[in-house]
């Protein structure tokens, strides 16, 4: 069985993880950070729950992208590619979330110490993936925000249908089917992150640390600088 590429594995489990989390963590947003925004004042419009977390997710997610981001730098300074290590700091925080899950979930909501680490394990573990994306593999579309990859697609088909020059028509096909496979795999994430939470609102913790492990191994061809 062919392992699907990085690029893929990510997209997935960026769809899977931020719907799963937005269900089970009071409506937390834990790779679409800025989301929380929104949700933050609909929780405060509203009285919902949930606040400190959406309140932290943002700077929490800041200074891990900024941590990791030195640390690739360090690894690239002594001849070492990054990624792998920040798929494998990746894989930690999503094994030790689906331990804590299995033992002491589901979730239903409430925020409180152990929700509150459980939501910015998941958070972290989302800033290294969204760092290690943009900076090392920037071939590849996006794996968690699908808002500028759909415009892309879109501007990339209204210019193939006004001026289909010969010498730019491949280039766009191609890059519409990559981007196109990048939305559709999130999207797949988002429902099966939905059925998870339906079916099996605790084990469903454990799918984003399995796909971690698989992702060592999966391929980044087409996708590095």
């Amino acid at each position: 069985m062919k392992i699907p590429s990085l690029p893929m594995l990510l997209s997935f489990n960026g769809g899977y993880i931020d719907t799963l989390g937005f269900l089970s963590l009071s409506g937390l947003f834990t790779a679409h950070v800025t989301g929380n925004f929104v949700t933050l004042g609909a929780t405060a419009a509203l009285g919902l729950g949930g606040a400190l977390s959406k309140l932290l997710a943002l700077p929490v997610f800041c200074i891990v992208v900024f941590v990791s981001r030195l640390i690739c730098l360090k690894l690239q300074g002594v001849g070492r590619s990054p990624i792998r290590p920040m798929l494998v700091a990746k894989l930690v925080l999503l094994t030790a979330v689906a331990i804590y899950a299995l033992y002491h979930g589901p979730f239903h909501g409430e925020e409180n110490t152990m929700t509150l680490i459980v939501a910015l394990t998941l958070v972290s573990a989302m800033a290294i993936q969204n760092g290690l994306h943009r900076a090392h593999l920037p071939k590849a579309p996006p794996s968690t925000l699908m808002t500028g990859t759909t415009t892309q697609i879109m501007l990339d088909l209204a210019d193939l249908l006004a001026d289909p020059k010969a010498e730019e028509v491949a280039a766009a096909k191609a890059r519409i089917k990559k981007m196109a496979a990048a939305v559709i795999t999130f999207a797949i994430g988002c429902g099966a992150g939905a059925a998870g939470f339906i079916f099996a609102p605790a084990a469903a913790f454990s799918l984003p640390a399995i796909l971690a492990a698989i992702a060592l191994f999966a391929s980044t061809a087409g996708a590095e600088a």
